[in-house]
């Protein structure tokens, strides 16, 4: 019973295996020009497990997709503040 187990979970896409992917939305404070979306949303994407980042540069905003077991909301927040962007949770 147990070797049927196995090869049907190794036989399984690690995909199927992983946590869903979350969204956040977080506000951005210090976007004044037009180059400072392109370094917020480099500096998340630094962030192991980010898959994607939109910015919203007129509502001073991102929105990013990421995988909750490799990264968090502090991890986020943490990498635009030390580029120079704090930000929030977006309420």
């Amino acid at each position: 019973m147990r070797k049927p187990l196995l090869a049907f979970l190794a036989a399984l896409p690690l995909a199927a295996l992983a946590a869903p992917s979350k969204a956040v939305t977080l506000d951005v404070r210090n976007m004044t020009c037009p180059l400072c979306p392109i370094t917020v949303k480099k500096s998340l994407e630094k962030v192991a497990g980010v898959s994607s980042v939109q910015i919203d540069f007129d509502h001073k905003m991102a929105t990013v997709i990421y995988d909750p077991d490799k990264a968090n909301l502090v991890a986020l927040t943490q990498a635009t503040t030390n580029a120079g962007y704090p930000s929030t949770l977006h309420k």
